[in-house]
């Protein structure tokens, strides 16, 4: 049986960098739209950025062939620059032996992965992207909600 198609919008935002943060998906499957988001009271944008990818892949019931589209360049560079790669092979170390920030979502996030077909499309934030905007919408209103 062929997998499903799911294209998936993310996006996190944090109120001071760090400081109080949200994140927002957008899951689209033919007409069938969900969104869902987050909120945490003290951490970084890229935290949030790696939560709103990790939590999308996480609900997503049966294995899919899935589609991420992220304006962060963190996530999108650590798959289509393979720096997640060189960051495992090196035991969580970044190219100048630095430990890797945020281990603990990228470790969930390749256990999502494992679960589904993922590829990363990064996309221009506060762009004409009406997806990437609705979802950097949500993530700020999830701070704001708060």
């Amino acid at each position: 049986m062929p997998l499903k198609n799911v294209t998936i919008y993310t996006d996190g935002a944090c109120s001071g960098n760090p400081g109080p943060g949200g994140w927002a998906a957008l899951l689209m499957y033919g007409d069938k739209e969900r969104v869902i988001t987050g909120y945490e009271a003290h951490t970084t944008n890229n935290r949030m950025e790696l939560a709103a990818v990790v939590e999308s892949l996480r609900v997503l019931k049966e294995k899919c062939l899935v589609a991420v589209h992220t304006d962060s360049s963190y996530v999108a560079n650590a798959f289509n620059e393979n720096w997640i790669e060189g960051w495992v092979k090196r035991g969580w170390k970044t190219a100048d032996k630095k430990p890797v920030k945020n281990q603990d979502l990228w470790e969930e996030l390749l256990k999502q992965m494992d679960r589904h077909q993922v590829t990363f499309v990064k996309v221009k934030g506060h762009s004409t992207d009406e997806f990437n905007n609705r979802v950097d919408r949500l993530a700020v209103e999830a701070i704001k909600l708060r």
